[in-house]
């Protein structure tokens, strides 16, 4: 693992109509805003649908996440591309395995305006096994 305190992850999703009625049925959250559009034709994207941008990371590296602060600032519409930029704010090892890991990040839209915060917190297995342990 190359990753070091202030690291800074980043990358980018552009929600289409299409997720949002994926994650509608998955999740089962049909509020009419999310499945009727605005009188520009926009959806609103779920707000945990948005919040699966960090989890990216936690795929990346194998992070068991423990805790997921959330903070929605301003909805996200279909067709809009949100950038997400995770800071790893502490790492400490705490076995040849396992890693603790503490990170923040914001979520940006298009128009430069920040949609979500939030902070998490959870452990990075670097061996599959440890996951039932």
């Amino acid at each position: 693992m190359n990753m070091v305190v202030g690291d800074k992850i980043k990358f980018e999703r552009t929600f289409t109509k299409e997720d949002v009625e994926l994650f509608t049925k998955v999740s089962m959250d049909e509020g009419d805003h999310h499945t009727t559009p605005d009188e520009l034709g926009r959806i609103v994207v779920q707000g945990l649908l948005t919040a699966t941008l960090p989890t990216k990371v936690g795929g990346d590296y194998n992070v068991l996440a423990r805790t997921m602060n959330f903070e929605f600032l301003r909805p996200v519409f279909t067709d809009d591309t949100v950038e997400c930029v995770v800071t790893i704010e502490e790492l400490e090892r705490r076995d040849e395995k396992r890693i603790s890991i503490m990170a923040s990040f914001i979520c940006t839209n298009q128009k430069g305006k920040q949609v979500l915060t939030e902070n998490f917190a959870g452990i990075i297995l670097q061996d599959q096994e440890e996951v039932g342990d």
